[in-house]
């Protein structure tokens, strides 16, 4: 899956530490999902686009991978 956390981080001038405080979650959680190694649950995706107003589908694309099962 694909996002553009950090292009949206910038938007809003917030680090990633920033962008965690305001979801509840560490610093560390928000660089894996910018780096994918890592899905948000639904939730917290949610959170996220409330950060940025915008919405989920806004910040996360999926890939053709993510078809495969």
């Amino acid at each position: 899956m694909k996002n553009s956390i950090k292009v949206e981080r910038a938007k809003k001038d917030l680090t990633q530490a920033d962008l965690a405080e305001k979801v509840g979650v560490s610093r560390q959680t928000i660089n894996s999902i910018e780096k994918g190694r890592f899905v948000p649950s639904t939730i917290l995706a949610l959170k996220m686009a409330e950060v940025f107003k915008t919405s989920v589908h806004e910040i996360f694309s999926l890939e053709e991978v993510d078809w495969q099962g």
